[in-house]
């Protein structure tokens, strides 16, 4: 199955003071997805992901400061900074179901919105996706984002994910270096936090040759979730996201329906 061929292309733009890229539904907003990129991440890398989706669904993705078209903004280095702007920008979008997916760094992003969602705004998401990352509980402090550029490069190059051509060229590098560093900041200086439950069903991603994250780092996710707990394991490794494109796809898709009707998963 093509997951691509759920609906045509739609014609992205810029929303929330430039926090999120919009890819609006094609036939009217049943549902809405916010995907929360990796460090050193960008919008871009999900740019794919527009045309997943069935015609009811309404993709977001979250522009983090300091790259791409918001290269002037400052860089933000706290988790709970970063999750605050998170989730005053998607509130005028949360007139529907919204569940949010987040890669790596994104993840533990995607769980600290939802918390504030339901906690602060009294309406927490449909269903929480988190992939490739431990669960707040098992993080433990890195000190990565105080060594020298060539160890962040060489931290990027071992997760995978950006191209070699960009690492290897100083110009590039010299762009890149202040978001990759500040991203890494926030995931050093993140955790260990609480096992504070969700609302929500949450649905974990791995890779089974994830350099940095273990099926077992990702199957704690379950005791923050008593609303219903599934992990999918997929071949590859930190990225394996990209490999995995479709697989992952459909198995994002078909729980989105199901969160319409807000549906709690039995606990295995």
């Amino acid at each position: 199955m093509n997951v691509g061929a759920h609906r045509t292309a739609p014609s992205a733009n810029v929303v929330a003071d430039g926090w999120l890229r919009r890819y609006p539904a094609t036939a009217g907003v049943r549902r809405r997805l916010l995907v929360l990129p990796h460090a050193g991440g960008s919008a871009g890398f999900f740019h794919s992901w527009g045309t997943a989706f069935d015609s009811g669904t309404e993709l977001l993705v979250a522009r983090y400061p300091g790259r791409q078209d918001r290269l002037g903004d400052p860089c933000i280095t706290a988790m709970d900074e970063l999750a605050d702007r998170v989730t005053e920008a998607i509130l005028p979008f949360h007139d529907v179901p919204l569940s949010l997916f987040g890669h790596s760094m994104g993840a533990s992003l995607a769980y600290e919105v939802a918390l504030r969602l339901e906690h602060r705004h009294g309406r927490g998401p449909a269903a929480l996706h988190v992939s490739s990352r431990r669960p707040p509980h098992r993080l433990t402090p890195r000190t990565l984002h105080e060594q020298g550029d060539e160890a962040l490069i060489e931290e990027v190059r071992r997760l995978g994910g950006t191209d070699e051509s960009v690492l290897r060229d100083p110009d590039l590098r010299e762009i890149i270096l202040p978001a990759i560093r500040g991203d890494f900041t926030i995931v050093g200086t993140y955790g260990p936090r609480p096992a504070d439950p969700v609302g929500c069903p949450v649905y974990a991603y791995i890779g089974d040759e994830d350099p940095g994250t273990s099926v077992e780092d990702m199957s704690a996710w379950s005791d923050v979730a008593p609303g219903g707990f599934r992990l999918d394991v997929l071949p590859g490794g930190h990225f394996y996201l990209v490999e995995q494109h479709e697989p992952l796809l459909r198995s994002v898709l078909a729980r989105l329906h199901p969160a319409d009707d807000g549906p709690r998963l039995p606990r295995p």
